[in-house]
C-alpha cells in the first residue's frame, strides 16, 4: 500500500470541505451520536475513553498539586446566581432554568448550572472562618449547561463536560500564583500529552471571564488556521468573596476577605485532537490518551503458528500496560488497516507467517505512515520507542503549521493581505490597549483579539489600527 494511499473513501477531503470532514470523522470514528435534544450529543464509547484518559492525566496532575475532587449541586437558585452581577450579567443569555418540580411552580426558578462559582462562594461562606481553613483546593468533574445556539459536536454543544477548579487563599499573591501555575498545567498537558503546541497569555479587558479580575488562556491553531481556546485559568481577586460575605480571622485576629481563582479544560479538547491532527483518513491520536495505543493484525492468519504469535505479541505489551488490542476477526487485513486508521490508533503492528519466519514484526506509524521492522525479542522497549516518536512527530507537524501560519502585521492591510493570500492563523500585531480598536480590527479583518502572549516582541512602535503608541503585542484570530 503506498504511504498516501486513501484508505477511507467516506470521509470528506478537509481541503474540500474543513467542516464536513469534522463532522464525518466525530460520527465514522464512533466518537458521538446526535440525540433528540438538539445541541446535544451522545458520546460513544470510543469518544470518551479518550476523555477519560484525558482525565486521568490531568487528575493525577492536580493531585499531585494538593487538589482534592468534590462535587457541587446541578441546580442553582436564581437569587443565588444574582449575588455577583458582572458573572450573572455575563452568563445570562446561556442560562437554562427549571422553572417547575414535578407539576408543581417552583417558588424561585433554578439555573442549571452553566459554571459553579456561585456554589462554591456559598460552600466556602459556612466553612472558611480562619486563616487555618486557608487555602481550599478543589477540583469537580461535572458536566454544565449552555445554552448555545449555534452548536458543534464536542466544540460547543448545550450540555458539556468539563472539570472546573475552585480555590480560595489567604492572600492576592498566593491566588495569582495558583492561576498562573494552573494555566502551565494545561500547556503542558496540551502540549505533552495531546502533541499541540499552544501559546500563553493573558485575556484583553473586554474577553475575560464574567467576574474575573484576569483570565489566562492557552491558544491552540486547528489545520485550517481557525484558533481554538484550550484552557483558561480566572484569577478573582477578592469580588465574589466579598459579594457572598465570605471572611476569615488572620493570624492577627483581623477579619480578612479572602482571594479565588477558578480553571477549567472541556471535552472541546476532543475537537481540538481532531482539528489539529486529523486527515483525510480519519482520526490521528496522540498515544497517550488514545484509547487503543497498538493495534495487532495477524496477516494469513489461517496459517500455522500466526494466531498464536499474534497472541504472544499481545499479551507481552498488555504485561508492559501499554494499551493494546488484537484484531483476529474474520475481516481482510486491508479493511483493518483501514479501520485502525479511522480510529487514529498510533501503532500498528503487523505479524505473518514471513515475520515470524524472520523473527521480527512490522510496526506502521498512524501519523506519516512509516514502517519500521521491531525484533520480537525488542518488542516492548522498541514499541516505547516508537510511541514516543509518534507523539513527537505529531507535534512537530502542529507547530510547523502553527509557525507557517502565523505572521507578523503592522497595519489592517497587511492583515487582511496575510490572511488571504496565505490562509487564516495567528496575527502579531501591536495594540494601544483601547477596546475601540480592538473592535475595529475585528471588524475590518474578521480576526479577534485572542490573547496577550506572554513572550511579547515588538513588531512596531504603533497600534495596528489607529497609529497611537503601542502598548502590547496580541495575537488576533478567527476563532471557533
Amino acid at each position: 500500500m503506498a504511504k498516501n494511499e486513501k484508505l477511507v473513501e467516506s470521509i470528506t477531503s478537509m481541503d474540500e470541505d474543513f467542516a464536513q470532514w469534522y463532522t464525518d470523522i466525530v460520527k465514522k470514528a464512533g466518537l458521538i451520536e446526535y440525540t433528540s435534544v438538539k445541541g446535544c450529543m451522545v458520546i460513544r464509547p470510543y469518544g470518551y475513553a479518550i476523555w477519560e484518559n484525558m482525565q486521568r492525566i490531568l487528575d493525577a496532575r492536580f493531585k499531585e498539586l494538593g487538589h482534592e475532587n468534590v462535587c457541587m449541586p446541578m441546580f442553582i437558585p436564581e437569587s443565588l446566581l444574582n449575588k455577583e452581577k458582572d458573572h450573572v450579567k455575563g452568563f445570562a443569555p446561556e442560562v437554562a432554568w427549571v422553572t417547575h418540580g414535578g407539576s408543581e411552580k417552583l417558588e424561585e426558578r433554578l439555573c442549571v448550572r452553566p459554571t459553579s462559582e456561585t456554589l462554591f462562594c456559598e460552600h466556602y461562606a459556612n466553612i472558611v472562618h480562619s486563616y487555618r481553613d486557608l487555602p481550599k483546593l478543589y477540583n469537580q468533574w461535572v458536566s454544565v449547561v449552555r445554552w448555545e445556539k449555534t452548536t458543534r459536536p464536542f466544540l460547543r454543544s448545550r450540555e458539556f463536560l468539563w472539570q472546573e477548579g475552585h480555590t480560595i487563599h489567604a492572600t492576592a499573591e498566593e491566588a495569582i500564583e495558583e492561576t498562573e501555575r494552573m494555566l502551565n498545567v494545561y500547556a503542558d498537558f496540551c502540549e505533552q500529552s495531546l502533541a499541540m503546541p499552544v501559546v500563553k497569555g493573558k485575556k484583553t479587558e473586554s474577553d475575560k471571564f464574567a467576574g474575573a479580575v484576569s483570565t489566562y488562556a492557552i491558544e491552540a491553531l486547528m489545520h485550517d488556521g481557525k484558533a481554538l481556546q484550550a484552557g483558561t485559568s480566572h484569577y478573582f481577586g477578592d469580588g465574589f468573596a466579598k459579594a457572598f460575605d465570605i471572611t476569615f480571622t488572620d493570624q492577627n485576629n483581623t477579619v480578612r476577605t479572602p482571594h479565588q481563582t477558578s480553571w477549567g479544560v472541556t471535552t472541546r479538547l476532543i475537537g481540538a485532537i481532531i482539528m489539529t491532527h486529523g486527515d483525510d483518513n480519519g482520526l490521528v491520536l496522540p498515544p497517550a490518551v488514545a484509547p487503543i495505543q497498538v493495534v495487532i493484525i495477524p496477516v494469513a492468519q489461517h496459517k500455522e503458528g500466526v494466531l498464536e504469535k499474534a497472541n504472544e505479541l499481545y499479551n507481552e505489551l498488555k504485561a508492559a500496560g501499554i494499551r493494546v488490542k488484537l484484531d483476529d476477526s474474520e475481516q481482510s487485513p486491508g479493511w483493518k488497516y483501514s479501520e485502525y486508521e479511522m480510529k487514529g490508533v498510533p501503532l500498528r503492528i503487523e505479524i505473518g507467517p514471513r515475520d515470524i519466519e524472520e523473527g521480527h514484526c512490522v510496526a506502521v506509524e498512524r501519523h506519516n505512515r512509516n514502517k519500521t521492522f521491531i525484533p520480537l525479542g525488542e518488542l516492548v522497549e522498541k514499541v516505547n520507542e516508537r510511541l514516543k516518536a509518534v507523539h513527537d512527530g505529531m507535534y512537530q507537524k502542529a507547530l510547523e503549521n502553527q509557525e507557517r501560519r502565523t505572521y507578523a502585521c503592522k497595519s489592517i492591510d497587511e492583515i487582511n493581505k496575510a490572511l488571504a493570500e496565505k490562509g487564516d492563523g495567528f496575527v502579531k500585531a501591536m495594540w494601544c490597549g483601547d477596546e475601540a480598536c480592538e473592535d475595529k480590527v475585528k471588524e475590518l479583518t474578521g480576526a479577534g483579539s485572542r490573547c496577550i502572549p506572554f513572550e511579547q516582541e515588538n513588531i512596531d512602535d504603533k497600534c495596528v489600527c489607529c497609529g497611537k503608541p503601542a502598548k502590547c503585542m496580541v495575537i488576533w484570530g478567527k476563532a471557533y
